[in-house]
This record gives structure tokens, sequence and C-alpha cells, in this order.
């Protein structure tokens, strides 16, 4: 913004002709009834909560990151350990499972407490073969991908669209100049400038504002689906026989170098007795 409008000022330029706030209700209101009728309300509303999330970086951390792989760690010592009933005990009831309560941060976010006990339960019957978990893993990860980017989508379609909402703008002050002919030639290259400025600010809001925004949301987005890997990895090496400990170590080496914890850090996470362990104790 320093840039743009000070290095405008700069060269002489006058703020002030920039100050037109209809051409920003045209473009800004057009822009936003094309939104309205291009996306669902569910992906309006959604869009909304995935800009905040990427405004605020909403990203897994390595302490969730820790948090985890600890809980995958907890809950497949469970599976060796106990009985099937005592199990699906924490599998049906999760808000109400010590072992998820250790973890409240992944127990707020049911999409992914889903996902975990969806999976333990398919190894806790057992008839389930690791190729066929993987393939069924992939497709609800794509699918879970897929509905998550639906605010990048149509975000980026946003941007897309108001380089034109900007010429429209343009072409309607176009219209209001050539109406005026018969002014002084300082009052027709006001209303020029002014019509101009509508190209300006389509362009501005789309490759400055919405552009970047949605490509936030973007990496915001991929990176939040990335524990749908961590778990994916992990109980595939559980099922092909590796211990708990061996298995996070599956799903530890998906996480980004940048991010990713030590072997060192896991096993302290995992060896620190919560309130599951104390239970079990």
């Amino acid at each position: 913004m320093v840039c743009l409008f000070g290095g405008y000022w700069a060269m002489g330029g006058h703020l002030g002709v920039l100050m037109q706030p209809w051409e920003l209700v045209i473009i800004g209101g057009s822009a936003l009834g094309a939104f309205i009728v291009a996306n669902p309300m569910v992906t309006i509303k959604d869009s909304g909560k995935a800009t905040a999330e990427a405004l605020r970086n909403m990203v897994p951390k390595q302490a969730d990151y820790l948090d985890m792989l600890s809980l995958l760690h907890t809950l497949m010592r469970e599976v060796r350990s106990k009985s099937s009933a005592e199990v699906e005990g924490h599998l049906d009831s999760p808000q109400e499972s010590a072992v998820f309560q250790a973890y409240p941060k992944i127990l707020k976010n049911k999409d992914l407490v889903n996902f975990i006990t969806d999976y333990f339960r398919l190894i806790i019957i057992g008839n389930a073969r690791p190729h066929e978990i993987e393939a069924l893993m992939d497709e609800e990860i794509h699918t879970i991908t897929r509905d998550r980017l639906k605010p990048y989508h149509s975000m980026q379609a946003l941007a897309d669209g108001l380089p034109a909402l900007g010429i429209v703008a343009a072409v309607l002050g176009v219209i209001k100049a050539m109406s005026a002919l018969d002014k002084p030639p300082e009052v027709l290259g006001h209303l020029i400038g002014a019509a101009l400025v509508g190209t300006f600010l389509g362009i501005f809001l789309s490759y400055a504002l919405v552009g970047p925004l949605a490509s936030n949301i973007k990496v915001t987005r991929e990176k939040q689906t990335r524990l749908y890997a961590i778990v994916k990895q992990s109980l595939l090496a559980f099922m092909n026989g590796a211990n708990p400990q061996i298995a996070v170590e599956h799903g530890r080496k998906t996480i980004s170098s940048k991010d990713r914890p030590t072997i060192d850090q896991v096993e302290e996470q995992t060896s620190t007795p919560g309130p599951q362990m104390a239970e079990a104790a």
C-alpha cells in the first residue's frame, strides 16, 4: 500500500482522484453478488472461516504434530494390550475417552477425530487388508482435500473476475464522460480519470488482495490436511506389523522438515504418562 500509493503521489499524482467510492461500489457489489450466485451457502460460510484461518496463520505447529503422533501411539498400544471391547469404548465416545481428552486440540477437530476412529475400528475388525485400507484412505483424503479447498477455488474465481468488473466500471465511467463532452477540458479530464480508476481498482483488488489471499487459503488448508497423511502412514505401518513406536516414525516422516519433530522429541512425548497411562497403571 505504501509503495503503491506513495509511488503514485511521489511522481506527482493526486491521491484525491483515486477516491471514487461509486466505482468501488460497482466493482465490489458486482463481485459480491457474483460470489454469492456462484457458490452454495456452505462454501460461502467456509470461505469466511478459511479467510480467518489464513489471516491468523492457523496451521499445525510442531506441538500439534507431536500431539497427533502421541495420540496414535497411545491408541495403537491400547489395541495391542487390551480387548476390542475396551478399545471400542474410546472409539465410540471420543469426547468421553481419557485418551482423546489428553489432546483437547485434536478433539475439537471432529472430522479428524472421525477419520482416526473409523480406521481404528477397521483395524480392530481385523478382516481388512492393508492395501485395501490404503486405497480407501487415499480416496477419503482426496475427498477431504477437495472439500477443504473449495474456498480457495471460489476466491480464486473471484480474483479472476475482478479485472473484468473493473473494466465494466470503467466503461460506465466513460459513458458518463461522453455525456459531458460540452464541458470544459478540466471537467472532462476529471471524468475520464475517474473512469480509469475502475480499471485500476479491478486489477489492484484481483492481483494485490483477493488473489494473494486465495493462495494463502490454499497453503493454510493444505497444511491442515497433512495431519490426515500422518494418520494414514502410521496406521498402515501398524497394520503391516510395525510396533507403535516404529509406526509413528512412519507418520513423522510425512511432516515437512521445517516442522518435523526429532525422533527424541517423539520418544519423549510418547513415553510421558498421560491420563490414559495413569488409568492403565
